[in-house]
């Protein structure tokens, strides 16, 4: 019942049989990214097959409550949710990762297919080869970078769907950002199309901080593999212990930013092109948005989606929203 689709290696270079494709996407994005007056590398890069490692160790780590809390809130409004639903939903998860949550949606609302899109092939594939082995219905993986232009397999062209965006990625995205891939996600799934989200709540600075800077250091590994993943895929010359992950509150944006530090002067390659960073300068690797109550659905709003249920934990720390593409009006 596995099968799969390819849309995010096709324009790589050529490699020898020894190396592996280096993502063009990812070359254009380093050396852009770190040539900006703030330096900066779009989050998706730091899902490599060992950053999602990295990150799967994160969700189960005590100070990161986000993956906890939002499973334990799926599983207690699941018949809820699939009462809420049509029958026959193929369901589109983006950003699928390991897959750990989407098993409690397929369980209670059965669908006609399900096609998980990942950034990371190897891991997609494995993740969705186990939920092959244990549902009846087919798995159409696809490998892409889920905010960019791609298609759907032709095998659900005619269902109903449900986008599920769980983990409170869409707080990756600033606002404009945001409201941009929610439109893009409308297009992609069409009119009459269901969307299920998870949105983080705003909440106390220290238990923020200590979500995304555990002391374990799993979140630091996380962050630090992206120099890794530059020096291997990029012929980047990064000196080992060069930069330190930091995470950080911006209160007037309500975001943690993670940011990888310069511990010194440093001077260094990717591709052949130089870069200079001073002792305490940062590359901005990944933001974390928490929104409230009406923040979260004028954001789906914005982004054609129109807000048809909620549900949040017991202490407010999380939100699941179910909203819906419904026609576009002419009227206010």
């Amino acid at each position: 019942m596995l099968e799969t689709s390819d849309a995010s290696f096709a324009d790589a270079a050529p490699t020898t049989a020894s190396d592996p494709p280096v993502d063009p996407a990812f070359r254009d994005d380093v050396l852009r990214g770190l040539a900006e007056p703030i330096p900066s590398i779009p989050a998706r890069w730091l899902y490599d097959r060992r950053g999602s490692e990295l990150f799967d160790e994160i969700t189960r780590l005590d100070a990161y409550y986000p993956t906890r809390t939002e499973t334990t809130l799926l599983k207690s409004i699941m018949p809820e949710i699939a009462a809420a639903l049509p029958t026959g939903l193929a369901v589109v998860e983006f950003g699928a990762g390991s897959a750990t949550k989407s098993p409690l949606l397929l369980e209670a609302i059965h669908p006609s297919a399900y096609v998980p899109i990942d950034i990371s092939g190897d891991y997609l594939h494995e993740s969705a080869g186990a939920v092959d082995d244990r549902f009846g219905f087919p798995v159409l993986p696809v490998v892409a970078d889920f905010t960019k232009a791609l298609a759907l397999p032709p095998e659900i062209e005619a269902a109903p769907k449900l986008g599920f965006f769980p983990g409170s990625t869409i707080g990756n995205f600033v606002p404009r950002s945001a409201t941009d891939l929610l439109r893009h996600f409308r297009s992609l799934l069409g009119t009459g199309s269901r969307l299920l989200i998870g949105m983080d709540r705003v909440k106390p600075v220290d238990r923020l901080i200590a979500a995304y800077d555990d002391p374990q250091g799993v979140t630091a590994a996380f962050n630090t593999n992206l120099i890794t993943r530059i020096n291997r895929e990029l012929g980047g010359t990064i000196p080992d212990a060069a930069f330190i992950h930091e995470a950080r509150w911006n209160d007037m944006i309500g975001r943690i930013e993670m940011h990888l530090v310069a511990t010194r002067d440093v001077d260094l390659t990717i591709e052949g092109q130089p870069f200079h960073f001073a002792q305490g300068s940062s590359i901005h690797t990944e933001n974390s948005h928490k929104y409230g109550q009406r923040g979260s659905r004028l954001l789906l709003l914005a982004g054609g989606w129109t807000p048809v249920a909620e549900w949040s934990d017991p202490a407010g720390d999380f939100a699941l929203i179910l909203a819906e593409a419904q026609h576009n009006r002419f009227a206010p």
